[in-house]
């Protein structure tokens, strides 16, 4: 398996198991995979992973934000 092979195999595997938790590392990761290709066709083969490893860590965020919001601006009922 050449080097390129081994580095685009690496990003889609980091793709399809990246979770909420690990995106972060795994997006960071996958741009050090990134660099070490050198043709821009073996770039752009990866790119729709890395696109989607960007998607998904954005929606995660807004996730959180959305539920740290709706947690924090619900008023809370008192004890009758």
């Amino acid at each position: 398996m050449t080097k390129e092979t081994q580095v685009f195999a690496e990003i889609k595997q980091l793709y399809h198991e990246t979770s909420a938790e690990t995106v972060e590392s795994d997006l960071q990761r996958a741009i050090e995979l990134l660099k070490k290709l050198n043709s821009e066709e073996d770039r752009i083969r990866v790119a729709v992973y890395m696109d989607g490893l960007s998607q998904l860590r954005s929606e995660w965020i807004l996730a959180a934000r959305r539920k740290a919001k709706r947690n924090t601006t619900t008023p809370r009922r008192s004890a009758r």
